[in-house]
């Protein structure tokens, strides 16, 4: 279980070296910060950093597409009811209990939390002696806070003709199109050697070439292009800057949708480019990747701090691609251009929002 909460504090000792050290531990232990000695000898002077934000420094997500699945019916079954159950904080409720460990997943710890809620309790209430919820729950608003809401959809009726149809429910779509096949396994930490040794930050989706990848998020391209390691690659934040998902490996000549440059705003279900292998080359646009697939990461930031650097935070994203497998966009190939696109257009509210808060 990892939260570290910092503050304002500040405290002034002098003694011995010894003392000091026995004092420092207790700090460390404590989370606060360790001390900064400011004179030789046996004076040291405890100080803090004047200026501490309290943001969330690690988040080892490992909520199971079963858990996933259930609270996300939950929520989606009595939207529009007297008591609306939020699925995030159906998850955190159980992360705070089980400490971050959904191996010990139970569908009926879920049914009877949702029982109390519908039955008049409150989350405050019954979290009130968790330590640790308020952690759990802006951790997985970090991670799924996107993912489910309400947005408007094209769908064809009984007659052939398209309409667009308010919903509320899964915005978020498969990294891979609907009817292309890929194989996957739980394959993040495993290690990667090319350059340097370091553990796989992402989830590989073994397939064809050419598969259409698909925006998870709705959100706009913050990176596009190469880099010796993801190879064509794109990176999209979402709007509110909490998530930032990493398509790499792309094809090799035609990588990407051709409309989508830098600061392009996509919707979720867009075509945003082609699955490949290259990569592992410092010169562009190489296959130098064994297997065609897919590298999808998923990194969080809350501080800027951690959008580059040691400090970056990266999660396991094999049960969410599993939990997001039952939402895939249908797409058609243009054979004019050999672009594919998305079959029923989209709207999702946070996209007009913030193209509206950018003009």
């Amino acid at each position: 279980m990892w939260e570290e909460i910092m503050g304002k504090e500040k405290c002034l000792f002098f003694g011995i070296l010894a003392e000091a050290a026995v004092l420092t531990a207790i700090l460390v232990f404590l989370g606060l910060n360790p001390l900064q000695e400011t004179a030789a000898g046996a004076e040291t002077q405890v100080t803090e950093e004047s200026e501490k934000k309290d943001y969330i420094k690690w988040v080892e997500f490992n909520v199971t597409c079963e858990a996933l699945s259930k609270a996300y019916s939950l929520d989606t079954e009595t939207y529009g009811q007297e008591v609306h159950l939020n699925w995030i904080e159906l998850l955190a409720y159980l992360g705070a209990r089980y400490g971050g460990d959904f191996k010990q997943y139970k569908d009926s710890d879920m049914t009877a939390l949702a029982q109390k809620l519908e039955e008049g309790a409150k989350m405050e209430e019954l979290t009130k002696d968790m330590k640790y919820y308020s952690y759990y729950k802006e951790a997985y608003e970090a991670v799924l806070g996107g993912l489910v809401g309400e947005y408007e959809i094209e769908e064809t009726d009984g007659e052939g003709k398209t309409e667009w149809v308010k919903k509320y429910g899964l915005k978020g779509f498969s990294p891979i199109a609907k009817g292309f096949p890929y194989s996957d396994y739980d394959d993040f930490g495993a290690s990667r050697s090319y350059g340097y040794k370091r553990n796989h930050l992402g989830h590989d989706m073994m397939g064809q070439v050419g598969t259409p990848v698909v925006a998870v998020e709705s959100g706009y391209v913050k990176v596009m292009g190469w880099n010796q390691y993801g190879g064509w690659r794109i990176g999209i934040s979402s709007f509110d800057g909490r998530r930032y998902y990493y398509y790499a490996h792309l094809r090799q000549n035609f990588p990407f949708c051709r409309t989508l440059e830098e600061g392009s705003i996509v919707q979720a279900g867009d075509v945003i480019g082609y699955m490949g292998r290259t990569g592992y080359s410092t010169k562009e646009n190489v296959n130098n990747i064994d297997t065609y697939h897919l590298h999808f990461g998923l990194q969080l930031i809350f501080d800027e701090s951690q959008r580059e650097g040691v400090h970056e935070i990266w999660v396991d994203c094999y049960q969410l691609v599993r939990f997001l497998y039952k939402n895939q966009s249908e797409t058609v190939r243009d054979d004019s251009t050999k672009e594919w696109s998305r079959v029923y257009q989209f709207k999702d509210p946070a996209a007009q929002e913030y193209e509206n808060s950018s003009k």
